[in-house]
């Protein structure tokens, strides 16, 4: 595999258990990174099943397909470029009738946040670009800090990262922008790091963590992108399709439990109406009312696990809706 791509994948066990993917099967990886959670997916659907992966890193894919075929040699794949967010044209692009098994691994893959010049990292001093397909002619992260006005800079930092000093990280960005322009990572870390107060600094990580992942979600839509993804995933699974998927923050996970929940609801009539008149049938069933998460002695083989958390779903019969 490409040197700079690895992944460890996460709650592997919990994946194979929940998605629970059987030979001749249609599995698709909606983030296939480094091709971890997809070369153990495909060796259970062998022999006649399909993989499927997308990715918007050209890196990724091409270290996710030379792992593939050499772990797991004259398996059918089609690994595909592309945002799950536009999960609709890719699948028709395959021409695959429908899929049973659906896997999101949100959040930013481990080689990204190593591999320094992607800039999203505020530990390595790199150009702040933070788009998932660098080669997509798209809004950088430099663009935003020195573009957006204060009150959509701090509205950002507030809603996309929980920051409770979003307002005085948006008044010191636009300070520091006005005498020269924010142009990397570490410019606009210590940016942050200055803004926040030094009783602050002392405790909770890194200061500018929760900025860097506020911008990360506005370069690259995500929240958007997710919603999409996972209402087209719902239409494209078979009946009794599985669709697992793996966050990492809290506006993630709360993103997909609503999804999810709306979409196993039931008749949303006033009790007392003798005959439904909203039409609601459940979609899906939730098999996870509360996240599933890492074990401990995953935690401890990879630290980055530990904010995972993972929800799935299972798509109903509604062939008499």
């Amino acid at each position: 595999m490409t040197e700079e791509y690895r992944h460890i994948p996460v709650m592997i066990e919990q994946v194979l258990h929940e998605l629970d993917p059987r030979p001749g099967e249609v599995v698709c990886d909606c983030t296939l990174g480094g091709a971890s959670h997809t070369v153990e997916l495909a060796r259970r659907i062998q022999p006649d099943g399909l993989s499927l992966g997308i990715d918007q890193d050209e890196l990724a894919l091409a270290a996710a397909t030379e792992r593939f075929e050499r772990e797991v040699p004259g398996a059918e794949h089609r690994f595909l470029k592309g945002n799950f967010g536009d999960l609709d044209a890719l699948l028709v692009k395959v021409e695959v009738p429908g899929v049973d098994c659906f896997l999101f691994d949100l959040g930013v893959s481990s080689p990204q946040l190593d591999i320094a010049s992607r800039g999203f990292s505020y530990r390595e001093d790199a150009p702040l670009d933070m788009r998932m397909d660098p080669g997509d002619d798209t809004l950088t992260a430099a663009e935003v800090v020195n573009t957006y006005n204060e009150a959509d800079l701090a509205r950002i930092l507030r809603i996309y990262s929980d920051e409770r000093f979003a307002s005085r990280i948006a008044h010191a960005i636009v300070h520091a922008r006005g005498r020269a322009p924010i142009r990397t990572t570490l410019q606009l870390a210590d940016i942050v790091r200055r803004a926040i107060p030094a009783a602050a600094r002392r405790h909770g990580g890194h200061p500018a963590r929760r900025t860097f992942q506020a911008l990360r979600i506005e370069v690259n839509h995500e929240l958007e992108a997710l919603e999409r993804g996972l209402r087209s995933a719902v239409r494209w699974a078979d009946t009794g399709g599985r669709i697992c998927v793996i966050s990492y923050h809290s506006l993630e996970d709360r993103l997909v439990k609503h999804v999810f929940s709306e979409l196993s609801q039931g008749c949303v009539c006033p009790p007392d109406l003798p005959v439904c008149a909203c039409g609601h049938v459940p979609i899906v069933e939730v098999r996870t009312r509360r996240p599933l998460v890492p074990s401990g002695e995953e935690v401890a083989a990879n630290p980055r696990s530990r904010s995972a958390l993972m929800r799935v779903a299972v798509k109903l019969d509604v062939t008499e809706a």
